[in-house]
């Protein structure tokens, strides 16, 4: 007869819950925000990497996965990041195409 042992405890997950109802209530503010679109478009930007991390971490489990499956899954954001500072400049010198 085989036991299974608990590698971790259980997340508590009503506190996540409540820590991305938060967050969300955070956006709804920052959105509302008048005349500081860069600190809009940044705040909401760090906001949903936030949200983001913690359904990964705790929903899809991965706070308890091994280092290896954790950079096999972060490495999408690192490749999304190097290639958004690359179109920056491009996006930059074509601003004039965007509406006012």
């Amino acid at each position: 007869m085989s036991t299974k042992t608990n590698d971790h405890a259980e997340p508590n997950y009503w506190m996540v819950w409540l820590a991305l109802a938060v967050l969300t209530v955070i956006e709804l503010y920052v959105a509302r925000v008048p005349d500081a679109k860069a600190f809009v478009i940044v705040s909401l930007c760090a906001l949903a990497l936030a949200k983001a991390a913690l359904v990964a971490m705790y929903f899809m489990h991965l706070k308890f996965e091994k280092y290896a499956l954790m950079l096999i899954v972060l490495s999408p954001l690192v490749l999304s990041a190097v290639i958004y500072v690359g179109l920056v400049p491009d996006a930059i010198s074509h601003i004039h195409w965007l509406p006012r």
